[in-house]
């Protein structure tokens, strides 16, 4: 399957110049293009090769080998799907070859103001696909099949889909020259800034988008439409760069979205075999973010097939299943993957409407080579009592023929408290750690923040456990026992101590600032000077580039004191320290 850059338009081979290795200067053509998307393939199916990467663009990005064999074989439903017309679905793939990409400080700025659960991946790719099959009597085979998958590290799923819209129908009818103008219109985008609601133009239209930041209020609802009153055409206003219909989603286990939230929150193996990958794919989108605000850590793959490379790795019966959320179409997984504990297998979407059959809780012994039917095979038991009022709401909420997006912000309402009553006792013990404000002293090194000890938190559920902000009763302790095994219990710990890491040097950086340096000055050496303007320019460039939370004050009394501190050195140290 080679990549096929003769086919890419003319124009693109000579404004990107020579092949590199995908490293792009903020500066340098592409670079906006690639704070958005890695590149837009289109595979196509060879009579002789069988799906085949067709055109990448830009030519320069460069793929492996596993990563082309990857794209190819996940742009295309299987055999068993029989998707005829157009569908759209996402497949997630890990990087082959270490990060070729090397992240600027526009993407760092991007990811440290973004929530965590949707920051940049920096191990895998996202694919976003429109496939086509439609007959066609010109074609030997009958039909013509095609995709079109824009490769990103975003997990910005709603916006991805809603750029294919637009432009795969279009490509297929003109092919590569709406390609070009395409991704040189997306090169004009501005960067994907939290916190900003952008205009986005593309083939006539405007996307109006709002960033997720982490200052957005999670309760509150999409961002008003910015007022651009010249602004013609009127935008297309997304609500979410991100959500998904989530009722929509859990309709067919929505008696059962209590215990799948357990399973996510657990990193417990899941396989999930659908009728198609579009299904498939949007179904471990869902559940996958069941647990916002907390990062999903655990693998997932929205669409997964037997020729995948990783194939091998997730069906081994050497070892207990992988913590990983894997969606397939393919019956033949049932049998590979009989050993894992939790398999859910939904049917055929139903009109909206009434509620659908809902999938039966059955045992693991059941399952059945070929035929399984539709249902959660699990011998799981959840900690918590299942919160019966949910349903009666999102029942009532039928009756009354309520939008499916207000449904869904019912349902993204109740995961989001469920997840938050479960973190905060959390997160209390975890501020108990932080060494206090008065025992940091400007001229010493800040005090370490304590350890962490299960036992001692456990103890601590008492005056501060969930029931005091959830309702739902339970065994909570054992639910919190099997969350400290968990990834997820690993991801939330790290990136909490590194949060609080950060607050302290930035509390030890404003004690510095405060005191008097002059009078610090007085009886220190000079090797004691110089080292203190080496740590104190180490942290302005850290709180510059956003990984400090500094504020700009304290950043200006720093580069004050590092001029006084140099002025009182002699002229050759001063020359050393600033060079002209």
């Amino acid at each position: 399957m080679d990549q096929g850059s003769a086919a890419g338009p003319h124009r693109a081979r000579g404004r990107l110049g020579a092949p590199s290795c995908g490293a792009r200067a903020p500066g340098a053509p592409w670079a906006r293009f690639s704070a958005w998307l890695e590149c837009v393939c289109v595979v196509t199916f060879d009579l002789e090769l069988g799906q085949a990467l067709e055109l990448v663009y830009p030519s320069d990005f460069q793929l492996t080998d596993k990563e082309k064999s990857s794209i190819c074989y996940l742009s295309f439903p299987d055999s068993h799907s029989g998707c005829l017309g157009d569908t759209q679905f996402s497949f997630r793939i890990r990087q082959c070859g270490g990060q070729r990409r090397p992240w600027h400080t526009d993407d760092r700025h991007c990811d440290s103001g973004a929530p965590v659960s949707l920051q940049r991946e920096p191990a895998h790719y996202f694919g976003y696909v429109y496939f086509r099959q439609v007959k066609d009597s010109s074609v030997k085979r009958g039909y013509f099949q095609k995709s079109l998958v824009l490769v990103s590290r975003l997990p910005f799923v709603r916006l991805f889909q809603a750029l294919l819209s637009l432009v795969a129908p279009e490509y297929f009818d003109k092919l590569a020259p709406c390609l070009e103008a395409v991704c040189d219109e997306i090169d004009q985008w501005p960067a994907p800034v939290p916190g900003q609601t952008l205009n986005l133009p593309v083939m006539g239209v405007v996307l109006q988008v709002h960033i997720p930041s982490r200052a957005d209020k999670p309760e509150s609802g999409p961002p008003k439409q910015c007022s651009h009153e010249n602004l013609l055409p009127a935008p297309v206003v997304l609500t979410s760069v991100h959500e998904l219909d989530l009722f929509r989603c859990f309709r067919p286990v929505l008696a059962h979205v209590q215990l799948l939230w357990e399973l996510m929150l657990l990193g417990e193996p899941l396989l999930v075999l659908a009728p198609s990958p579009a299904v498939s794919s949007e179904m471990v989108l869902a559940l996958t973010s069941c647990l916002q605000p907390l990062k999903f850590c655990c693998d997932y793959r929205p669409y997964f097939t037997v020729h995948d490379s990783e194939f091998k790795e997730f069906t081994t019966r050497t070892q207990a299943p992988p913590s990983v959320v894997l969606g397939v179409t393919n019956p033949f997984f049932i049998k590979t993957l009989q050993h894992w504990p939790h398999v859910l297998r939904i049917g055929e979407p139903k009109m909206p409407g009434d509620l659908p059959k809902q999938v039966k809780l059955k045992k693991p012994s059941r399952l059945k080579t070929l035929d399984t039917k539709p249902g959660l095979y699990t011998a799981y038991t959840t900690y918590l009592h299942r919160d019966k009022a949910l349903l009666r709401r999102l029942l009532k909420g039928l009756q009354k023929k309520r939008p499916s997006d207000v449904q869904s912000a019912v349902l993204r309402r109740h995961l989001l408290e469920l997840t938050q009553s479960f973190l905060s006792p959390l997160e209390h013990y975890m501020a108990s750690l932080m060494p206090l404000q008065k025992s940091i002293t400007p001229w010493k090194t800040p005090p370490q923040i304590h350890p962490f000890h299960q036992d001692d938190f456990l103890r601590s559920l008492e005056h501060s456990g969930p029931q005091l902000t959830c309702l739902l009763k339970g065994d909570r302790l054992g639910l919190y026992r099997r969350f400290f095994k968990s990834p997820h219990f690993d991801g939330w710990y790290r990136q909490r101590h590194k949060e609080m890491a950060q607050k302290l040097e930035a509390l030890h950086l404003e004690a510095i600032c405060e005191a008097n340096i002059e009078i610090w000055m007085k009886d220190k050496s000079e090797v004691e000077v110089v080292d203190l303007v080496l740590k104190l320019r180490e942290r302005l460039v850290r709180a510059q580039g956003h990984q400090l939370p500094v504020k700009e004050a304290t950043l200006k009394r720093a580069r004050l004191y590092i001029e006084t501190v140099i002025g009182s050195l002699p002229k050759d140290l001063q020359v050393v320290l600033c060079p002209p």
